[in-house]
């Protein structure tokens, strides 16, 4: 299977689904774990597990006393080490490579390319899990009560107008309600920041260390003399590496056989780990100004008020007061996320007709019992409240 076609199979994360076939149940900051990270995460995995890319991900060369395939065997199942205190010297001239001298110093060994392709498929798990947790706790809610009514206008105006005046109906009857359904949103968003902020300490622990400061090592490096700087890029993912293995003699004694392995694998692991710093940096500061964001909504009315008047542009002063004082803050993300999932008039018409009935009270041209049973498609919650009614 060529690399393309196996990076195809993980396209449908970042895929742009129109909004009459999907409800959107999250925010930007949301999508960005569990569709683009995951799809990233997955990529890698893919593109470091293609041998066709760079050949084989190991060579040694020895002084023959081991035949190839099994030295090559022997370093890439067990470890090849370089030396620190070899780092930053001439090559050619004080150095063969990077790393590379006497054995009768400290050794710093190499494992980690073994487990690169499970601990990016691992990683990219656990940038879906919080989406599914969420998935599952939301349980459809938003695409049901949303039916219809999602993207552009369509449909005739009756229909539509039958559809919004339930959609009120409903919302107006299940006032206060949603807070469990919040917490669980609210949970999931924190469990984001966490699962970032885990990755990147579990990454600077796989590394052995080096990927905290990987990518300010990095960027230092670019701006350093070309003749007097160490590429950090090669102190972490050595191209050129160690590997000892011992075996025994003719004679039963102990023989010991040196070899130098080139890692063609760690071109790939270095681009790889240094693109996922900054995005790991990046996604970690967004989940925190999400999860602030968050707290403003459920602390601060003056942000519940904002979100109204200029992101969904519904900007009647007396109206917009009802909301915030008469939905708590389980109603009002209700309301948000059904506002990003519909046309702003047709939005704007449900919030005109939900104030109205919060105001002169829920019988007020209320459709009748049978009319309310005729939600039940939509959400089953509805033909509890149907049923009340008609007793």
């Amino acid at each position: 299977m060529s690399v393309f076609g196996m990076v195809s199979a993980v396209a449908g994360f970042i895929k742009v689904r129109y909004l009459i076939d999907k409800a959107m149940i999250d925010n930007m900051v949301f999508r960005a774990h569990y569709r683009v990270t995951s799809a990233i995460l997955f990529v890698c995995c893919i593109i470091v597990t293609a041998n066709n890319l760079i050949g084989y991900p190991i060579q040694c060369i020895n002084d023959r006393g081991v035949p190839g395939h099994v030295i090559n065997t022997y370093c890439w199942i067990t470890y090849t080490f370089t030396l620190p205190h070899e780092q930053g010297k001439y090559i050619g001239s004080e150095v063969a490579h990077p790393g590379l001298g006497n054995d009768n110093q400290e050794k710093r060994y190499h494992s980690y390319y073994q487990w690169v392709p499970f601990v990016l498929f691992f990683q990219g798990v656990l940038f879906y899990m919080p989406h599914w947790i969420w998935k599952m706790w939301e349980n459809d809610k938003i695409r049901m009560i949303s039916e219809g009514m999602r993207g552009a206008l369509v449909g005739a105006k009756e229909e539509r107008e039958r559809r919004q005046s339930r959609l009120v109906q409903y919302l107006v009857e299940t006032m206060h309600m949603h807070n469990t359904y919040a917490f669980g949103y609210f949970v999931c968003e924190a469990l984001n920041f966490i699962n970032v902020m885990v990755n990147i300490f579990m990454t600077d622990r796989f590394l052995g260390g080096a990927f905290l400061n990987y990518g300010t090592d990095v960027i230092n490096f670019s701006n350093m003399n070309q003749e007097n700087r160490t590429d950090p890029m090669v102190a972490v993912f050595p191209r050129v590496t160690k590997c000892t293995f011992h075996k025994f003699g003719a004679s039963g004694t102990i023989q010991k056989h040196d070899a130098l392995c080139v890692l063609a694998l760690n071109i790939l692991n270095e681009k790889i780990y240094i693109f996922l710093w900054f995005w790991f940096i990046i996604l970690a500061v967004l989940s925190g100004l999400a999860i602030v964001y968050s707290a403003a909504v459920v602390l601060l009315p003056s942000t519940r008020e904002m979100i109204l008047k200029r992101r969904f542009r519904f900007g009647a002063p007396n109206a917009v007061d009802t909301i915030i004082r008469k939905t708590q803050v389980g109603d009002f993300l209700l309301l948000h996320l059904l506002g990003q999932n519909m046309n702003l008039m047709v939005f704007g018409e449900i919030l005109d007709e939900f104030v109205r009935r919060l105001n002169f009270g829920s019988n007020c041209n209320l459709p009748s019992a049978p009319s309310t049973l005729e939600m039940s498609p939509i959400y089953p919650e509805i033909e509890k409240y149907g049923k009340e009614t008609e007793t």
